[in-house]
């Protein structure tokens, strides 16, 4: 696959953004037109005695959730263009760069989670490539002050991927220690591949603690440490290069969706 259709996986999901309506509470439909709105709200007299059915307060509820939307929507394409990375350079298939898991409830039935990606090293055929990922991660299980023994047995690895982690939320934070604790009991390795530099570090110290290998978005560093260095180095894929070389499209298509985000008009 090149660069374009790379691109247009990213573009694809920031275009979502542009059709983002609020919903005001209305359910999990398609969100409130202006008008939509103004009716709502000019209907309940005590919100249209404030003036809360003016459209620049329609405005400010658009760019609030638009704005959540757009680093969303970014997350997603950044995870879906990791896969298709992982799939092309390590020619595999969407089953082999999937990692899911069943967590069983009470009543009998099962609730199943997933991470962003997987490399499991009988997959791959490329020897120098599956050895330079083990080597890779003896060298960051080391740094985590994971037993040998425990690494050699492990048969890959699995990524979170996200654009940045600015939440202290302890609900997600324990759902990622849990997935962190599924994905070793089957012999994988966990990694939360971040694409900026925005986690925070007492989320790093605790992500580590319960051995998560954390990557962050610098631009230089080891492989250990750095997202675009993994990436380059590890992967076979210089994603850095590649999104420094698409960013006048990348801003272009951003500012697109904010000034449509920052306006009542649809």
């Amino acid at each position: 696959m090149n660069d374009e259709a790379y691109l247009d996986i990213i573009l694809k999901r920031i275009r979502v953004c542009k059709s983002y309506r609020p919903k005001f509470g209305q359910g999990a439909g398609e969100g409130l037109t202006l008008e939509q709105f103004q009716d709502l709200y000019g209907s309940d007299v005590f919100y249209a005695w404030f003036g809360l059915d003016h459209p620049l307060m329609y405005a400010a509820h658009k760019a609030a959730g638009g704005i959540t939307s757009v680093y969303r929507q970014i997350g997603t394409g950044c995870e879906e263009l990791f896969r298709q990375i992982l799939k092309d350079q390590f020619i595999l298939d969407n089953s082999q760069v999937s990692w899911s898991y069943d967590i069983p409830r009470p009543d009998g039935s099962s609730r199943r989670l997933a991470l962003d990606g997987r490399l499991t090293f009988a997959d791959i055929e490329n020897p120098s490539k599956s050895g330079l990922l083990k080597n890779w991660m003896r060298e960051a299980s080391a740094h985590l002050g994971i037993e040998p023994a425990i690494v050699e047995a492990l048969r890959g690895v699995v990524f979170e991927v996200r654009q940045g982690y600015k939440s202290k939320d302890s609900k997600r934070q324990n759902a990622d220690i849990a997935n962190a604790a599924a994905a070793y009991t089957q012999g994988y390795f966990p990694v939360a591949l971040i694409l900026s530099t925005q986690i925070d570090n007492d989320l790093v110290y605790r992500y580590q603690s319960q051995r998560w290998q954390i990557l962050r978005g610098y631009s230089s560093g080891t492989a250990i440490h750095s997202t675009y260095t993994f990436m380059r180095e590890v992967i076979g894929f210089d994603l850095a290069a590649f999104l420094q070389h698409n960013s006048s499209l990348l801003t272009t298509e951003i500012i697109e969706v904010l000034e449509s985000l920052l306006s009542a008009d649809e």
